[in-house]
């Protein structure tokens, strides 16, 4: 098949000599090593590519093997693409192990044009190089189209380049993957201890759920970044993880309870917050400061520390409200879940002794919000 309209957005460049394609280099390791987020790994990787083979375009393909596809998220103007593995250029250089150079896509009968036909886009040149895990197992593929020089043609020295930053990049994937597993396996363990917490004074998991969402819309309201909104809805869960170690004559007691044994019922957030003192992982580290501080008062009268005002983090200050919402709107072993206006009532009561004013404002002030969570996540679904 032949094609000859321009090649598009085609400007002629000139080849990055050492020093500046040792420049870039530097400059996008730093952004790799600090980058979480595997989406934004994958434009960074690609631009990485792009910049230091002079291509107009350049993507990076990851391999799903449960599917047999390969798959990308980021690409240069295009949106989310996935193919078989084994398809087009890229699909070929996966299965082989072997990089591709190809001067002219449309005359290589390997060429799947299904991408330029609904784009409007004309590939002419394109080069592919696989990498691999520190296993050497292929995971997935750089692919650059068209060169941006003179000669509009890759060369054994793009394939040599393009072969360092894929290396370089079968590692990162690999770190990121395993970080966002680290993460995911954290996020598990920390809800389903959260429950285990929750079941053992009769409570049911979509208490620590409600919490957890609750705490993050409120964090959002708050003008918190989402990095750190996230980071409280995840480890909230564990506000009260430490009423594991309540006895249950105390913890299931239908009554009031008498001073001595509320004296050991306050000690549930201390517990917390000695199981995750010593972490280093942030999430835990957060889970250890809501655990002790999400009985800590705005007056100063709470527990276990008398902390007031801005002296409780605001991570406690946070969870303090979405906890009593939930726990006053649902069924306990010594209560019945209050109607909604007393629980609104009582918000608006305990604004500047319990509760920080400016969050318990914008808690009322988006009421709508926070029902319509816990609805969504009802004891009685």
């Amino acid at each position: 098949m032949t094609n000859d309209k321009p090649i598009s957005n085609f400007s002629e460049q000139n080849e990055l000599q050492s020093e500046e394609m040792l420049a870039v280099i530097f400059e996008y390791m730093g952004k790799i090593t600090a980058e979480n987020d595997l989406d934004k790994l994958l434009m960074i990787l690609a631009d990485l590519g792009k910049r230091l083979i002079i291509a107009d375009r350049c993507t990076v393909w990851l391999y799903q093997a449960a599917e047999h596809q390969l798959w990308t998220i980021v690409a240069h103007g295009i949106d989310k693409v996935v193919i078989p593995a084994d398809s087009g250029f890229v699909g070929h250089s996966f299965m082989t192990g072997e990089p591709v150079i190809v001067e002219d896509a449309y005359q290589d009968e390997r060429f799947n044009d299904a991408i330029d036909r609904s784009t409007g886009y004309l590939t002419k040149s394109v080069v592919c190089i696989p990498f691999r895990n520190s296993e050497g197992e292929i995971i997935g593929a750089f692919q650059a189209i068209n060169k941006m020089t003179a000669s509009q043609t890759f060369s054994e020295k793009d394939i040599e380049v393009l072969t360092l930053a894929a290396s370089y990049s079968g590692k990162s994937f690999e770190s990121s993957i395993l970080r966002n597993e680290l993460i995911e396996t954290q996020k598990e363990m920390i809800e389903t201890m959260g429950e285990i917490g929750e079941s053992r004074s009769k409570e049911t998991g979509h208490h620590v759920r409600r919490v957890a969402k609750y705490s993050y819309e409120l964090a959002k309201l708050a003008g918190l970044p989402e990095q750190q909104a996230r980071l409280l809805k995840l480890a909230s869960p564990m506000h009260d993880i430490g009423k594991v170690a309540i006895p249950d004559h105390i913890l299931l007691k239908p009554g009031k309870l008498t001073d001595e044994e509320f004296e050991l019922m306050k000690t549930h957030t201390s517990i917390g917050y000695y199981v995750f003192k010593h972490s280093q992982r942030d999430l835990l580290k957060t889970a250890a400061i809501i655990s002790h501080e999400h009985h800590e008062k705005w007056n100063g009268t709470g527990y276990p520390n008398g902390l007031a005002g801005k002296e409780i983090h605001i991570f406690g200050r946070i969870t303090a409200i979405a906890d009593v919402f939930d726990a006053l709107g649902s069924d306990r072993v010594y209560k019945k879940a209050w109607p909604l206006q007393d629980i609104i009532d009582h918000l608006k009561e305990q604004r500047g002794q319990h509760f920080d004013p400016t969050l318990i404002d914008l808690f009322l002030g988006n009421i709508d919000t926070f029902l319509d969570i816990r609805n969504e996540l009802s004891d009685d679904i």
